[in-house]
């Protein structure tokens, strides 16, 4: 069975409680609930983390890279501006997803900076809520073949 590693950024520890006008109402504990419910359907084993500290996200890059795992990630704010989170991604050789559970386009200007993921990851999807993890979960299934 695949592992697949679901990595969230800062602030996302309060999803359900902040600004769920714009990122809906699951809390991160449900999400996380979620996304191992729907990896198990899928025939995957998934770990969801989440942290407000940049330095324990590039650990976690790192060892997907050693280890050759496949990472959704949502980098949140250091998506915008990171390049310690470009470095560590541009090492991954499993495949990478870029969630993002709003759309940045469509967000005010400040949101709207590159994305320093976005090179590196197979795919994107943005704006679609949380249902977003279930589709780069999906797929990373087909691209492993789980």
């Amino acid at each position: 069975m695949t592992t697949v590693l679901v990595l969230n950024g800062p602030n996302l520890g309060r999803l359900g409680r902040r600004q769920p006008e714009i990122y809906g109402h699951t809390t991160h504990g449900d999400l996380a609930d979620l996304c191992r419910s729907w990896g198990e359907q899928l025939g995957l084993e998934v770990e969801v983390r989440q942290t407000n500290h940049e330095g324990e996200l590039l650990d976690w890059l790192n060892d997907a890279a050693d280890t050759e795992t496949p990472v959704v990630l949502n980098a949140a704010a250091w998506t915008h501006y990171s390049y310690a989170i470009f470095d560590a991604c541009a090492q991954l050789t499993a495949t990478l997803v870029e969630v993002h559970i709003s759309d940045p386009e469509q967000r005010p200007e400040v949101f709207r900076h590159t994305s320093v993921v976005t090179p590196h990851a197979a795919k994107v999807i943005a704006g679609q809520g949380v249902d977003g993890y279930r589709q780069a979960l999906e797929f990373i299934a087909a691209d492993t073949g789980d």
